[in-house]
């Protein structure tokens, strides 16, 4: 279950619905994703902002706490939050845990070697938690701060992140740790915190996912 979020909220949809999702295809398809979304953050800082990214949306690490504050909340979400959210439907529809993780088992069906493994955590830890920061809690979440009150941005900007996936079933998870992302990043000013915390909670859902193969 938290693994099937997880995922699709590292990766997004790939097409892949009845099958294995081969490695090369995961990392095909999200490198295009990234290309859009560092595109309109970097558009947008030079046409609106300073033409730096850094400075535009705080892209920058103030000290270790960052990363290690960051990392707990992340693993706080995955262990804690989504499990809680998930809860009580789990106790109406026995299925339901099923659905959520068959997205992600598909994702890493293909992940059999430590190579293949170690591709997945550096796509889905390490490249989609800096490319999904920059753009859902820089460019948009700064961007609706500036015609919204606080509350409607952070919810507005989680519940588009949830959205952006195409996942129905995972899609309260998915808005939930979006908004607890929008929370980091309006708090701090900056993205190192929800990088770290994007990364260890998808990091721990991969892990747990190819631990099954």
């Amino acid at each position: 279950m938290i693994a099937g979020v997880t995922t699709v909220a590292a990766e997004g949809a790939t097409g892949y619905h009845h099958g294995p999702v081969p490695v090369a295809v995961t990392t095909a398809d999200v490198v295009g994703l990234w290309i859009g979304l560092v595109g309109a953050a970097v558009l947008a800082s030079r046409r609106r902002g300073s033409a730096s990214a850094a400075t535009d949306f705080g892209l920058w690490i103030r000290d270790w706490r960052d990363v290690l504050g960051g990392a707990a909340v992340g693993l706080a979400s995955q262990y804690l939050l989504i499990p809680a959210l998930y809860w009580p439907f789990e106790q109406a529809d026995p299925a339901l845990r099923q659905r959520l993780s068959h997205p992600a088992q598909q994702d890493t069906a293909s992940a059999h070697s430590v190579w293949s493994i170690g591709v997945l955590l550096v796509v889905l830890a390490v490249g989609a938690p800096i490319v999904e920061e920059l753009f859902f809690r820089g460019l948009l979440l700064r961007g609706l701060l500036g015609v919204a009150p606080v509350p409607v941005a952070v919810v507005g900007s989680g519940l588009l992140f949830g959205l952006a996936h195409f996942e129905r079933t995972q899609f309260a998870g998915l808005a939930a740790f979006g908004i607890v992302l929008g929370v980091l990043a309006w708090r701090t000013g900056r993205l190192a915190p929800g990088m770290a915390a994007h990364g260890a909670f998808n990091a721990a859902a991969v892990l747990s996912v190819v631990h099954l193969h």
